[in-house]
């Protein structure tokens, strides 16, 4: 997997990486051989990815529409606010 360095830090994971991992976690919910505790467990942590997936899909959201921002603008030295981010600095 090729690393990919942001505002010095650097990232290894894409949506495509989130998508696969929702599903391995689906496949381990689905597990006939787990307790009743084990399966508890497992939808409490279902449950915590779920909620930082939205939070990642968000933010995915947000750098698409500020690009196409960017993009319908045609104004490439536009700067956006600094939450947001730079799509060149990316």
């Amino acid at each position: 997997m090729q690393k990919k360095e942001v505002r010095g830090q650097l990232m290894k994971n894409k949506l495509s990486d989130l998508n696969n991992y929702l599903f391995e976690q689906i496949e381990r919910i689905n597990d006939d051989d787990l307790s009743s505790e084990e399966l508890e467990r497992e939808i409490k942590k279902s449950n915590a990815i779920i909620n930082v997936s939205k939070q990642i899909i968000d933010a995915g959201r947000l750098s698409l529409a500020a690009a196409k921002f960017i993009d319908e603008r045609n104004d490439y030295d536009l700067e956006l606010p600094l939450l947001i981010g730079s799509v060149k600095d990316e």
